[in-house]
This record gives C-alpha cells, sequence and structure tokens, in this order.
C-alpha cells in the first residue's frame, strides 16, 4: 500500500492562546502594526515587505477595489436581493466573474510578461521581445492583454499614476518596460491607439515584486472583494436591484407584446 503524503501548511498554526501566521505572532507582531495591505504581501510572498515595497503593493492593490457599476457589482446586487440573508454569496457571486475580460486580465498580461522574460536580469531586447508578442497573438487572433479600455480614453489615467509611483521606490524595471513596449508595438501593427490600462500595469509592476503570474489576479479578488461590500451597504440602504430587473424585463421583453 503507498505510503500516504503527509499533510502540510506552511502558512498558519495556532495554539489555546496563540496564532502564528507566516512566522509572525498575530496578536504581538501584526495587530495594530501591519496594514491590510501589508498582509496580504505577507500571505502572498512569505515576508513582511520593506517600506519601498509596501508603498508599491499597497498602491495597486487599491486601483481595482472600485469601479462604479461593473458587471461585478450589479452581479453583487442583484444576488443580494434574492438572498438578503447571505452577504457572502453575494461578494463570492460579484467575484465568480473576475476573468480574462474584467479584473482577471492582469493575470494573463503578467503570464504574458513573465513567460517572455523569464529571467528579468537578461532582459535581451525589449523592442523585438514585443513585436514577437504581438505577431503572436496576432497570428492565434488572440487580443493582447493589458493594453486598452473601452472607457478611459485616449489614456487609463490609473497606469500612469502606478508607473509613476513603482519608479519613485526604484520598480522601473525590464517588466514595465516589456509591458510599454507591448502596447506600442501593437498600436504600431493595428493602427490603433492601445496604452497600457491599469491591468496591464498592474501585471508589470506586480511582476516587478515578484508575484508568480498564477497569483497576481488575487490582488484583483482581494481588492475587488472590499469594494463589493461597499455595494452590499449602499444596497442595503438604497436598493436599486429590483429597479435594475425591471427595467432589463421592460426593454428586453418590449418586442413580445
Amino acid at each position: 500500500m503507498a505510503k500516504r503524503k503527509q499533510l502540510r501548511t506552511d502558512i498558519c498554526w495556532s495554539t489555546e492562546d496563540k496564532i502564528v501566521i507566516k512566522g509572525l505572532d498575530l496578536c504581538r507582531d501584526i495587530m495594530g502594526k501591519v496594514s491590510l495591505g501589508d498582509m496580504a504581501f505577507l500571505e502572498m510572498m512569505d515576508r513582511l515587505p520593506n517600506e519601498r515595497e509596501s508603498r508599491v503593493f499597497n498602491a495597486l492593490a487599491v486601483i481595482l477595489v472600485e469601479h462604479g457599476m461593473t458587471p461585478s457589482a450589479i452581479v453583487t446586487r442583484l444576488t443580494l436581493s434574492g438572498a438578503p440573508e447571505a452577504m457572502q454569496a453575494a461578494v463570492a457571486a460579484g467575484l465568480s466573474g473576475l476573468g480574462s475580460v474584467f479584473v482577471g486580465s492582469m493575470e494573463n498580461a503578467a503570464r504574458m510578461l513573465q513567460e517572455a522574460l523569464p529571467d528579468p536580469s537578461q532582459p535581451g531586447d525589449i523592442a523585438a521581445l514585443a513585436a514577437r508578442i504581438v505577431d503572436e497573438h496576432a497570428a492565434r487572433r488572440r487580443t493582447v492583454p493589458g493594453i486598452g479600455h473601452h472607457i478611459h480614453k485616449p489614456v487609463d489615467p490609473r497606469a500612469p499614476r502606478l508607473y509613476e509611483i513603482a519608479r519613485e521606490n526604484g520598480f522601473d524595471g525590464p517588466y514595465m518596460a516589456l509591458m510599454q513596449a507591448v502596447a506600442e508595438a501593437a498600436q504600431a501593427r493595428l493602427g490603433k491607439h492601445l496604452p497600457v490600462n491599469a491591468t496591464g500595469a498592474i501585471a508589470a509592476v506586480a511582476s516587478e515584486l515578484g508575484v508568480p503570474w498564477n497569483v497576481v489576479r488575487g490582488i484583483g479578488v482581494m481588492s475587488r472583494a472590499i469594494g463589493l461590500v461597499a455595494h452590499v451597504l449602499e444596497e442595503l440602504r438604497d436598493p436599486m436591484a429590483r429597479e435594475i430587473k425591471a427595467m432589463v424585463e421592460e426593454q428586453a421583453t418590449a418586442h413580445l407584446r
């Protein structure tokens, strides 16, 4: 009979009077000392950030907390109207829509950058690498992630500000350069203005911080969860879900009357 794998976690352990997270005592070392953003960094990176890392990580974490009546916010409100006793279900419903189009595109962009540049200490010809990335996406008829925006034109204001904060704190590296070069190569190939958007900037800066691409989306999930709690609160105070439902039903079935 095969030996069963020993179960193991290095995240947290607790006793009757102590909780230890990543080697730090929750009550003595974390509570009252560590911000929510720094706590997220600790959980993802196995250590607390230094001062510069903290400023940059917290900046990219707050970008996607809120963006108005997005699909995730609408779904959260509609779910709450059907199950007002289950706020967590409403937030979870909203988070389920963070995919390749909304918010989750940061994961695709981070994967694109990190797979194209596995060793950032040897970036090589960034412009040529960017052109190849764009050509490969075009050949497969895939949209290049992290560039352009359907609302924010000609520039997504969040991207240059995040880049500015990263530069101020010493994180102006090859991933940021590659993301910018990809945007420029796509613009040249397609003849359209396609600047780096918020998710592309987050992907680049998260890559500079050393966050693996397959958990970069987690930053958006954590951030948007905070915003969705605010939508729950507003929906409880001033409901609009039933009006949304009535408006959609009226317009969608008008041709049948």
